[in-house]
């Protein structure tokens, strides 16, 4: 097939027959899967492009709904259309897309012009604009995403019209493009590039007049349009028409600057006289920020760019002022002893002497008055350089000097503010890190990981990203927080070292990254020297808060650094404010976090005070009550706001576990697992929590601590879910319920008892039982009481009293809808839906499906998606749809793996198996089975379950295999399920 959407949407079979898509929704979901194709584009971006900002409720189901239907529509043959646990992608080749024939054909004529080869820019580029039949994307325009995707395309058409009548233009046509550059220039008389094409190809035909006139009109219509003159670049053109040059000045590609061929290009490029620092290596990164301070320096006079050490603020501010019209002058205030001396460094970096005779009264007096006389009338880019242990004369000097230089302006670097009003910030941090999910092939399009390969490839020169190294060239970039100066020293390690050797050393990273250029300044040359610096400018209070912020991992918020580090309020506030104006700290999102590097020194000095067991357990403490606190949330309506707290505060979380384990701190270590337990399972974090609990479990014992009978089970329960090995017995739920001597802490418990170890052998009635002595344990308790109606709802289910599991599941919903649970509410429509469908009625099991599905979404749990994926797919399956069930149980499967859940995967695996089977496929539907059997599904009930369901689907294959023929299709599986 071939496809169109340069025009209307179209899709086309080999032989040149339209297949007709459907309703403009429809053909705008091809259209943006088209956009991308060959690659996956996420459910979240092709909402937002068919619905905007206010998608309608069930968004994710219509658009299920939608994909299923531009299935259809497309011939079965192809099914191009895949389901992806992150979205849909549309699996084609690019090359048939015209809009990707487009951009690749558009891309190699721009480079045959920038080339000089006139002819093939011309073929070229023709061959691309032939492939458009109208507006882009005409017949979907009105659909939220997709105005700014046409609007790209178009413009992208502009200028390839633009390069092309380049290229014909330097081909000698210039007769004929008169007619077409006047059409382009009414139809777009704002452009500039155009009127310059004209002016040129009037003038050629030895019509002047008429391109002197044509200038004037752009002038005019720019005036009065824009309130702007003529573009330099047209007014070079202008130029060379008045001096009758026999070639004018062009627009070079279709940027803003003007060039003659072959000419001297003094008259038309204004002139910039710069005294900068020459750099031995290629500027890396930092583009946005660039264009940040290029930017504030055409707005303000002042512009500070600050950040820690070794952000590459002097790199960043020499490549800025580079750019700068007119003069620039450079000066490098780090080897500065004394602070008196900074006018004397401007003065000497400006190439001016002090003309007094006598010593100045006061100190730099007499060096400022002078600086003033000679800047007065001068416009210049004053760059001043590492001003932060100079920062109060720095900032007296660029005060007096802005005041009084009206045409003056200052960029400065510096760990922290000047403090002046007007100063404009640029904040530096470490340079831009790829996702953890990057592919080797995009992994240098980052400029941590560019600059790592780029100096890297200075030492040793077959140096390259591979499939090998890529996780271990990723680990060091980030651990070193993208940042510029110790990259560059741990690239140069490999001149040594292999570059897993270098990842693997960098827990000591001070020691490590100790090699740097001898031609830098003393405190570049090491990453410690640069470290070191910036701790010599504290006092003794930041000193004090900076070791103690490093009990801290992955950032605090204003109220834990105050509680944890133990400073007075007032000398808090103020040390704070210190660290974070210094770069010490950095302020995001209401977080304070410190940059890996200066944490690992500062950490030193923590150790070296004797305050590292004091702060490890005043951290502890911390977090253990709010984790306590946010799982009480995790069960009522707010539970999404708490989520999103618990995943900001995650690492501190584990890191106060994992300390507290190490220090065989045993209460706490368990109490954290308990409160954490709830909110592990709504993240799907089966195999992280398995091991933080495993840990525990080795300081606890086989049997449970007094006082920890709880938390001694949790632990157990944690370990034992992810699949892990011999686990201390706790017997049935029954004689968990009855070893507790108070309402649990963490009702979650109850949950995974159940899924541990099973209902009771007697079915409903005991299951009844063991409710009513668990509402006598906790009383009045909404939420566990729903818990239970679910449980007694699932086993009179299971026995076939499919009425009263409807009334006891209805109760368990209403219960935890009072409560605002999402969770339970999803559960237990998941159970509703199941039941339902095993009645027959697939309409209200379709419709508490997509309820529970859009609860899934809001809580992002991956367990949840897998395990209602699962559920969906089931009942998919017993209506006979057999791609939708594929799909789900596919991504039931990616999910289970991801996750850490091994009774997911296997009923994933048998949900696979069971299409297979019907499809007549048994050696696939084998192969399912056998793989289902293996991973951790013994010890525990759910397991158990599932891997007696397999063995039975197993028989029944091998059955139908012996008979020599597959089930008739379109029988229902057994509705034993998972």
């Amino acid at each position: 097939m071939r496809f169109r959407v340069l025009g209307p949407t179209q899709v086309l079979l080999a032989d040149g027959r339209e297949i007709p898509v459907g309703g403009p929704r429809l053909r705008a979901l091809l259209a943006l899967l088209l956009l991308d194709a060959g690659r996956v584009v996420s459910a979240e971006r092709l909402i937002d492009g068919l619905y905007g900002e206010h998608p309608p409720r069930g968004a994710a189901n219509a658009l299920q709904s939608l994909v299923s239907r531009l299935r259809q529509a497309l011939p079965a043959a192809h099914t191009p259309v895949e389901f992806h646990p992150a979205g849909y992608r549309l699996a084609v080749d690019p090359a048939d897309v015209d809009a990707y024939r487009f951009e690749r054909l558009a891309e190699a004529g721009r480079r045959a012009l920038a080339g000089g080869d006139w002819p093939r820019a011309s073929a070229v580029l023709r061959e691309a604009l032939e492939l458009w039949r109208g507006p882009a994307l005409a017949d979907v325009i009105d659909v939220a995403g997709v105005p700014a995707q046409a609007a790209r395309l178009d413009e992208l058409r502009r200028t390839a019209t633009e390069d092309r009548i380049e290229a014909d233009l330097a081909l000698g046509g210039h007769a004929e493009l008169v007619p077409e550059l006047r059409q382009l220039v009414v139809a777009h008389p704002l452009r500039e590039r155009p009127r310059g094409q004209l002016i040129r190809a009037l003038s050629a035909q030895g019509r002047p007049a008429e391109a002197l006139a044509e200038f004037e009109d752009a002038r005019h219509t720019l005036a009065e349009q824009l309130g702007v003159d003529p573009s330099p670049a047209l007014a070079a053109i202008h130029l060379a028409v008045l001096r009758g040059d026999e070639r004018p000045a062009v627009f070079r590609g279709g940027d803003s600057s003007a060039v003659r061929p072959g000419g001297d290009n003094s008259a038309v490029r204004p002139t910039t006289e710069q005294a900068l620092p020459s750099q031995l290596s290629t500027f890396v990164g930092r583009e946005e920020e660039l264009k940040r301070v290029r930017a504030l320096l055409g707005e303000r006079r002042l512009v500070t760019l600050t950040g820690p050490g070794g952000a590459g603020k002097t790199r960043l501010a020499i490549e800025a002022a580079g750019r700068a019209d007119g003069e620039v002058c450079f000066v490098e205030l780090a080897g500065l002893a004394d602070g008196s001396d900074v006018p004397q460094a401007v003065l000497s970096g400006l190439g001016l002497r002090d003309a007094g005779l006598r010593a100045p009264a006061e100190p730099g007096r007499q060096s400022i008055d002078r600086l003033v006389e000679s800047l007065a009338e001068r416009r210049l880019l004053l760059v001043l350089d590492n001003c932060e242990h100079v920062i109060a004369d720095a900032a007296r000097l660029a005060a007096r000097l802005l005041g009084a230089c009206p045409a003056l302006r200052v960029l400065a670097t510096s760990r922290e503010p000047l403090g002046l009003a007007g100063e404009a910030l640029c904040q530096l941090s470490g340079l831009t890190l790829p996702p953890p999910d990057v592919s080797t092939e995009d992994a240098d399009d980052y400029a941590a990981v560019s600059l790592f390969v780029q100096r890297a490839a200075d030492v040793a020169p077959d140096f390259t990203v591979t499939p090998a190294n890529v996780d271990v060239v990723l680990r060091i970039c980030r651990t070193l927080d993208g940042l510029p100066l110790a990259i560059e020293l741990a690239a140069v390690r490999l001149r040594a070292l292999p570059v897993a050797e270098v990842a693997a050393r960098l827990d000591d990273r001070l020691r490590l990254l100790s090699m740097g250029s001898r031609a830098a300044s003393p405190r570049h040359r090491t990453l410690r020297a640069v470290v070191e610096w910036s701790w010599d400018l504290l006092d003794d209070a930041e000193r004090r808060l900076a070791r103690r912020l490093t009990v801290f991992a992955g950032g605090a918020t204003l109220e834990a650094a105050g509680s944890v580090t133990g400073l007075a309020s007032a000398e808090f506030v103020d040390a704070l404010s210190g660290l974070a104006d210094k770069s010490f700290v950095e302020l995001s999102g209401g977080r304070y976090r410190m940059l890996e590097t200066v944490r690992a020194f500062c950490a030193e000095h923590l150790s070296e005070a004797g305050e590292a067991d004091q702060l490890r357990r005043a951290h502890t403490a911390y977090f253990l009550e709010f984790a306590w606190a946010a799982s009480d949330h995790l069960r009522q309506a707010e539970q999404l706001h708490w989520l999103r707290r618990l995943d900001v505060e995650r690492d501190n979380l584990h890191a106060a576990l994992r300390r507290a384990t190490a220090a065989g701190d045993a209460p706490d270590a368990a109490g954290l697992v308990a409160a954490l337990t709830f909110y592990w399972w709504l993240r799907g974090m089966r195999g992280e929590a398995a091991r933080l609990a495993a840990d525990v479990l080795d300081l606890l014992g086989d049997e449970a601590p007094s006082g920890l009978n709880e938390e001694f089970a949790l632990c157990v329960y944690n370990a034992a879910l992810a699949g892990a090995g011999h686990l201390p017995s706790l017997g049935t739920q029954k004689s968990v319920i009855r070893s507790l001597d108070r309402s649990p802490r963490q009702p979650f418990l109850l949950y995974l008892s159940g899924i541990s170890t099973g209902p009771p052998s007697g079915g409903a009635d005991h299951v009844e039982e063991l409710m009513r002595e668990l509402w006598r344990l906790v009383g009045p308790d909404t939420w566990i009481n729903a818990l239970g109606a679910m449980g007694y709802g699932s086993a009179l289910m299971w026995s076939g009293d499919y009425d009263r599991a409807r009334s006891a599941l209805a109760t368990a919903l209403d219960g935890f809808r009072s409560t605002g649970d999402r969770w339970g509410c999803m559960i237990t429509l998941g159970a509703l839906g199941e039941l339902a469908a095993w009645q027959g009625d697939p309409e209200t099991a379709g419709a508490h499906m997509d309820e529970a599905m859009g609860l899934v979404e809001e809580l992002g749990s991956a367990v949840d998606q897998a395990d209602m994926l699962r559920t969906r797919g089931e009942i998919r399956l017993r209506a006979g749809d057999l791609t939708g069930a594929r799909d789900d149980f596919a991504g039931a499967l990616l999910l289970a793996q991801r996750s850490g859940a091994p009774e997911l995967v296997a009923s994933a695996r048998l949900g696979l198996a069971q299409v297979a089977r019907l499809r007549g496929d048994l050696v696939e539907a084998r192969r399912f089975c056998e793989e289902a059997l293996v991973g951790g599904l013994t010890g525990w009930y759910v397991g158990e379950a599932t891997r007696a369901e397999i063995i039975l689907a197993l028989d029944e294959i091998n059955r139908a295999a012996r008979a020599g023929a597959a089930s008739p299709p379109g029988a229902p599986p057994s509705a034993d399920g998972a």
